[in-house]
């Protein structure tokens, strides 16, 4: 007990070591009012450059990004032409696996996520390069092997095409383990003051109705190395606990959420809870007491409920509602899971 105390402890005010350099694309079909294309590049989970089908060009995000850009502007040109080209590919083969998989109608979506990741500690390198296709992980690349992974039936065909093209696995090998780690630690250099740096979060407890389970929410925070989880006398628990993923917002800073039932609790018993949140490299934790005197809601009751306005914003929401619900589809058997690649580029698109 004493050495995983030591251990967590020494967890929790490390500093961070691994960096990550990734690209997020999503290409569409049958989707009105959104780009055929999108494209997106983090550093260390920050946005630092964008790209769509509208636009036409690549713009960086962060502003030692442009300066990066500005010392080095062939960098900028590259991945203009790279969104360009990707445009083109990435409807083709939607087109293909549209015909292939006999499935024309409807909405579409070909996405795939690649880069590598660096420790800067132990020097060691990981690439990555996966598809998914309509909401389910498609196709991958084992960088070891520099074979293509199926893992679905309708993903083999793909495999045994991807598997003999030798040039393109020898380019992605010399890509993804010299290539993009290389361009990852010029990244982390010009980025190194906002990357390194931290931010604390506001943490707000918010309820829907009086009913609804009470969420303890922090956002704003950075780097994205946190935790936040709800105690009582003191001691964290789980039960009737629902703790969502850590997520990314607009402005480089991350968010998140853990939700807590309380309907069984007694009045004089909420004294005894609060959340606690957690940041990397910070000593002192955020505590936040259950108080019904805090709680944020929207909630109106239907006495009070405006009929005209509500008519408006329901037919707006419907309209975010659906496009998201296109994007982020849940998987069909409706369980919850880890986010997949399907859903982590999902809340790139819908971020960026």
């Amino acid at each position: 007990m004493k050495i995983l105390f030591v251990f967590l402890l020494l967890y929790h005010v490390a500093s961070p070591v691994k960096h990550s350099l990734k690209y997020f694309i999503t290409a569409t079909s049958g989707v009105p009012d959104f780009p055929e294309f999108v494209g997106a590049a983090t550093v260390n989970e920050v946005q630092v450059g964008y790209c769509d089908s509208n636009i036409k060009t690549a713009e960086p995000k962060q502003d030692w990004m442009r300066k990066l850009i500005k010392d080095d502007p062939q960098h900028l040109e590259w991945y203009s032409l790279k969104c360009l080209g990707n445009q083109q590919v990435f409807r083709t083969n939607i087109e293909d696996l549209k015909q292939r998989l006999n499935r024309t109608e409807g909405p579409h979506i070909l996405q795939r996520m690649n880069g590598c990741e660096w420790d800067d500690e132990t020097g060691e390198i990981k690439g990555f390069n996966q598809y998914g296709y309509d909401g389910e992980d498609f196709i991958a690349l084992d960088l070891h092997t520099l074979t293509w992974i199926a893992p679905i039936s309708q993903a083999v065909i793909t495999k045994l095409k991807w598997d003999t093209e030798k040039a393109r696995l020898e380019y992605n090998k010399n890509y993804y383990i010299y290539k993009c780690p290389d361009w990852l630690k010029k990244y982390v250099n010009y980025g190194r003051g906002f990357l390194r740096r931290t931010v604390h979060p506001s943490v707000s407890l918010l309820q829907k109705t009086p009913t609804s389970l009470v969420s303890c929410h922090a956002t704003g925070f950075y780097p994205d190395r946190a935790d936040l989880f709800w105690r009582i006398d003191g001691e964290e628990f789980h039960e009737g606990v629902d703790k969502g993923e850590i997520l990314p917002n607009h402005d480089g800073t991350f968010q998140m959420s853990v939700e807590m039932n309380v309907s069984s609790i007694s009045p004089e018993d909420w004294e005894r809870y609060d959340c606690v949140f957690q940041l990397s490299g910070v000593k002192d934790d955020i505590i936040t007491k259950l108080d019904k005197t805090t709680i944020r809601t929207n909630y109106v009751s239907p006495s009070e409920f405006p009929v005209a306005p509500v008519v408006g914003g329901a037919v707006g929401l419907l309209l975010l509602l659906t496009l998201a619900g296109i994007l982020c589809a849940k998987s069909s058997n409706g369980e919850k899971r880890p986010l997949s690649l399907h859903n982590r580029i999902c809340m790139h698109v819908i971020l960026f």
